[in-house]
């Protein structure tokens, strides 16, 4: 049997240190991309794995990282963070560290949770994922000198203590993926584009609607126009279904830009042929129609949508808690993350047929 790899064969099949096959493993921010990628490619040929037992005694940590896991309501919505956690734990595997997940009905029951795993398992750090205004989580653990990184921003950009808002955090830039969705239906000829969205208050979707008024004001549509065409409802088909038949007889708006698959689905059920659904009054032409999230029920209906970069916010968020580590050992326990802490990343939209002209 070949003898198991160690960290001198990995460091000499790649040609470089020791110490550097060991921060590309523990703080990846101190290597060049390029010297990454070949060691990487080393680790995998090699089926390399750091000694558990051996790391956990020289850096005192347990190589286990918290993650509450979220309710899906209908089967849809929940693919995102889904896709996040496959990423962040397949990477994670990679550095040796080990996914713990757990459930909690609220965030108070996840505060209990962190205490819980912190005093019996004493875990290294948290993702935390759903941010929002006046999130007592990320003050408990900055309170508490516990590594975190957050899947969101912290909205309390004017509220929060600066302590509590400035800690590590990966998100994608909402508004910035309906804008584009918003400019593609206006480069089609579009006009009159419905918004339908979350109740105002959703952090994340008053974002994503943020994008989408920004670039109708851009194309002057007036005030009072954007209103009577942005809806908000609570995220299930069925209302996005409902308020997309609203719209078309109040309004007859050419197209739709949603926030989320969920509500996108359920107005591609209101005003197209399928079974269940009801033909649009009268003469009016089939809208165009646009989610966000490109979850595979998008793709299984030839729905245009919005992607998120969910492996590239993985990686992100793992090496923002590596830096993490990797401060805290070179400033003897004190709690610290880099300078670079905060990450926005730009989705994508991919153009399928329910926003190709005649559909």
């Amino acid at each position: 049997m070949d003898a198991r790899p160690t960290l001198q064969t990995v460091a000499e099949r790649a040609s470089v240190s020791r110490q550097t096959v060991s921060n590309v493993l523990n703080s990846p921010h101190l290597v060049r991309p390029e010297t990454i990628e070949r060691v990487q490619s080393v680790i995998d040929e090699l089926g390399y794995r750091p000694l558990g037992a051996a790391r956990q005694l020289r850096t005192r940590r347990s190589q286990v990282i918290g993650l509450r896991l979220q309710p899906s309501a209908d089967g849809i919505n929940g693919a995102v963070l889904d896709r996040f956690l496959h990423a962040f734990t397949e990477q994670a595997q990679l550095r040796g560290y080990h996914v713990m997940l757990f459930t909690a009905a609220d965030d108070h029951g996840e505060i209990a949770q962190y205490a819980e795993l912190l005093d019996t398992l004493e875990l290294d750090a948290f993702v935390l994922t759903s941010t929002h205004h006046g999130d007592p989580r990320t003050r408990w653990l900055t309170e508490r000198d516990v590594p975190f990184v957050t899947f969101g921003r912290p909205w309390d950009q004017h509220g929060a203590d600066v302590a509590v808002r400035d800690h590590a955090w990966v998100d994608v830039n909402g508004s910035a993926g309906t804008r584009a969705a918003v400019e593609h239906l206006q480069s089609l000829g579009h006009e009159r584009i419905a918004f339908l969205g979350w109740p105002t208050g959703s952090d994340t979707g008053d974002d994503r609607r943020l994008g989408w008024r920004r670039a109708m004001r851009s194309a002057g549509v007036p005030e009072h126009e954007l209103d009577a065409l942005d809806v908000g409802v609570q995220d299930a088909v069925a209302n996005g279904a409902e308020a997309a038949r609203r719209l078309v007889e109040l309004i007859s708006p050419t197209a739709f830009v949603c926030a989320s698959d969920s509500l996108a689905l359920g107005a591609l059920v209101a005003t197209r042929q399928v079974p269940g659904a009801e033909p649009p009054p009268g003469d009016v032409p089939v809208p165009a129609v646009i989610g966000f999230d490109d979850t595979p029920v998008a793709r299984a209906v030839g729905m245009s949508s919005v992607a998120q970069p969910l492996t590239e916010a993985a990686g992100q968020a793992l090496a923002l808690l590596l830096a993490q580590f990797s401060a805290n050992r070179s400033s003897s326990g004190v709690s610290a993350v880099a300078s670079d802490h905060h990450v926005l990343l730009n989705p994508s939209l991919v153009v399928r047929a329910s926003s190709e002209p005649g559909t």
